[in-house]
């Protein structure tokens, strides 16, 4: 079973930046999907952006051109750079690695957007 530990998340004013990254506990080389996922209060979780193993990528909408996915499979990792924060990005964010069926999570990682 796949560990994912998520990192970064903070206290930012509207238009910063923030980068999150997630470590996994076993080789993500060429198996795994990974993403994130955000779930605001009150909301239903969405997903934000994904990366494959071949290193295509999917955006939500409401993020194109402010946030960047990444990988490193040497290293294990998958990151979000988030730049140009607004109030709505607020949220717990979600790192996951998907491989056929199955779906792991990490624990989740606050993100607030506050002035």
């Amino acid at each position: 079973q796949v560990q994912l530990v998520e990192s970064g998340g903070g206290l930012v004013q509207p238009g910063g930046s923030l980068r999150l990254s997630c470590a996994a506990s076993e080789s993500i080389f060429s198996i795994y999907t990974m993403g994130w996922y955000r779930q605001a209060p009150g909301k239903q979780r969405e997903l934000v952006a994904a990366i494959t193993s071949g290193g295509n990528t999917n955006y939500a909408e409401f993020v194109k051109g402010r946030f960047t996915i990444s990988r490193d499979d040497a290293k294990n990792t998958v990151s979000l750079q988030m730049n140009t924060l607004k109030l709505e990005d607020t949220a717990v964010y979600y790192c996951y690695a998907q491989s056929g069926i199955a779906r792991y999570w990490g624990q989740g990682t606050q993100v607030t957007v506050s002035s």
